[in-house]
C-alpha cells in the first residue's frame, strides 16, 4: 500500500546553507527582481506552470518584448524557502509564490560560477485550491 507524504511537508535547510539561502532568496522570483540581473546558463530551460517547456532563447525573446513585472511593486509574496546542496556549488532552491491569489510552488537550480550565480533550470507548479485548503492557507467555503 502506497502512502502519500503529508501535504504540509516542508523541506528544511541545514544551518550551514543559511547564508547561501539568504543570498538566493533575494533573487527570487527570477526575472522579477530588477536589482539582481538574472544570468542564465547557456543551456538553461524551464517548465512553466502550464507544463510547457521553454528554452533560454524563448525566455530572452519574451523578456525583450514584455518587460517582467516587479514582484515587490505587484505585492507578490514569496514564502517557505528551502535550500538543498546537490553538488559542489549547485543548489536547489524551493519556495511558494503567491501572485495575489495565483499560488505556485517554485524550484530553481542555481550554480555558483566565478562571475556569480547562474540559473540552470526553473519550474513552477500551480497549487490546487484543495491543497491550499488542506494546508489551512485559504478559508474553506461553507
Amino acid at each position: 500500500m502506497l502512502r502519500m507524504a503529508s501535504a504540509s511537508a516542508q523541506p528544511q535547510t541545514t544551518p550551514e546553507l543559511l547564508p547561501i539561502l539568504d543570498d538566493l532568496r533575494r533573487r527570487e522570483p527570477i526575472f522579477h527582481r530588477p536589482f539582481f540581473p538574472t544570468v542564465m546558463s547557456p543551456d538553461y530551460w524551464e517548465v512553466g506552470a502550464s507544463g510547457r517547456r521553454y528554452t533560454r532563447d524563448f525566455i530572452l525573446e519574451t523578456l525583450a518584448l514584455h518587460p517582467p513585472i516587479d514582484a515587490d511593486v505587484a505585492r507578490w509574496q514569496a514564502t517557505d524557502f528551502a535550500l538543498q546542496q546537490l553538488a559542489p556549488n549547485t543548489y536547489l532552491l524551493t519556495y511558494t509564490l503567491d501572485q495575489t491569489g495565483r499560488v505556485t510552488r517554485r524550484s530553481t537550480l542555481w550554480h555558483k560560477v566565478q562571475e556569480g550565480w547562474q540559473i540552470l533550470y526553473h519550474q513552477g507548479t500551480i497549487v490546487a485550491r484543495e491543497a491550499l485548503q488542506e494546508a489551512n492557507t485559504i478559508p474553506t467555503q461553507s
